[in-house]
């Protein structure tokens, strides 16, 4: 596999996220703006600072049917941003939170999106055109902060991952936002809880649904990775226990493939082989491997013991020379992601190159 672009375009990079034609990068440099960068020629110019939160911008969406923006913030506010007359208006979201919003989701149809929150619930917000805001509807089942939050394919069902260790499904549906529609289970009321998955032993931090929608797969703080299967009643769960740091996002490549990202500089692959999943290693071994990692640090470690250097200039033989706080799909190929980007503290966003073979929907990393 290879990283085809490197961008540093910040110090420190918490959360980025593409327009429809990737002509376009909407990333947070760990404050409270939003930086708009454009590709000119061979460099990305930065076009807008949208600086409208106090405080840290915890999650950026960009849906590219509206081209509208989406962001949350630990001042407990969201705010849709929309660009007209060659500058982007932002409208706060009534959301009634007394906590920090963690992270944010449009759906699928891009007519609602949801925002976790530190106040035990996630906000499903959609638009009121009588009173032309963005209203919310609480989904309040959590016993601690909601740190990530995904849609399933059909619009209608929304996953949430908590610190309460647990992985709960939803059902998300709003009649002014979605109308009359058939729902997967029935007539049942807003938030009621469909499945919850507790095999979890520690904070849940990211989860996402696979592109038919069929399987969910998550990662805690205990360094393990769950996939739950719902083409089996009840759904089956199979857990992969790590030998990497613990994963704070995940992106389903293939249906049977997933790149996981979080406090290494590395992404990870993992693959269904037959009935269950399997690590498969590191997807930017460099020029060595987490071997190498280990060595610079503990050589970091010795000359302040033995030399009293307090300054030494360790690069570390990835890309990423910090962890990776997220990963987005870049550009998808038969329905399977060809490329996907990356976003780390050390600044950098990484596009990386894909190659899907889809006989047995493994990938291959050119």
């Amino acid at each position: 596999m290879s990283a085809f672009e490197v961008e540093h375009l910040a110090a420190c990079i918490t959360a980025h996220a593409w327009n429809a034609d990737r002509s376009r990068v909407a990333l947070c440099p760990n404050n409270n703006e939003i930086h708009i960068y454009a590709k000119q020629g061979t460099s990305w110019v930065c076009e807008h600072v949208l600086a409208e939160h106090d405080q840290v911008v915890t999650s950026i969406d960009w849906a590219p049917k509206t081209n509208r923006i989406l962001s949350s913030s630990q001042d407990r506010n969201a705010y849709v941003w929309t660009f007209k007359d060659g500058q982007w208006k932002p409208v706060l979201v009534l959301l009634r939170i007394n906590r920090a919003a963690t992270h944010v989701k449009w759906s699928p149809q891009e007519n609602k999106f949801a925002v976790a929150s530190g106040a035990k619930l996630v906000c499903i917000c959609f638009f009121e055109e009588e009173h032309d805001w963005w209203a919310s509807n609480h989904i309040k089942k959590h016993k601690s902060t909601v740190l990530k939050v995904d849609w399933h394919p059909n619009n209608l069902l929304l996953a949430t991952a908590s610190s309460d260790y647990k992985v709960r499904v939803f059902d998300a549906y709003v009649k002014k936002a979605d109308g009359r529609v058939q729902r997967p289970y029935g007539e049942v009321a807003f938030g009621t809880p469909i499945f919850e998955f507790d095999q979890c032993a520690s904070w849940v931090h990211a989860l996402k649904w696979s592109p038919t929608g069929n399987q969910l797969g998550f990662s805690s703080h205990d360094s393990q990775l769950a996939v739950a299967d719902f083409a089996t009643n009840p759904p089956t769960v199979d857990k992969i226990k790590l030998r990497t740091l613990p994963l704070t996002d995940l992106l389903f490549a293939t249906e049977n493939s997933i790149v996981g990202v979080g406090h290494n500089t590395s992404p990870i692959l993992v693959t269904k082989q037959g009935s269950g999943w399997t690590l498969q290693g590191d997807l930017d071994t460099g020029s060595g491997s987490a071997a190498s990692d280990n060595t610079s640090a503990r050589n970091l470690f010795q000359n302040k013991v033995d030399l009293g250097e307090s300054k030494v200039d360790v690069k570390l033989p990835t890309v990423h020379q910090n962890c990776i706080t997220n990963i987005v799909s870049y550009k998808q190929t038969g329905g399977a992601v060809s490329d996907f980007s990356t976003s780390g503290l050390d600044g950098n966003i990484v596009i990386w190159k894909v190659k899907p073979l889809e006989t047995k929907s493994k990938l291959k990393f050119l």
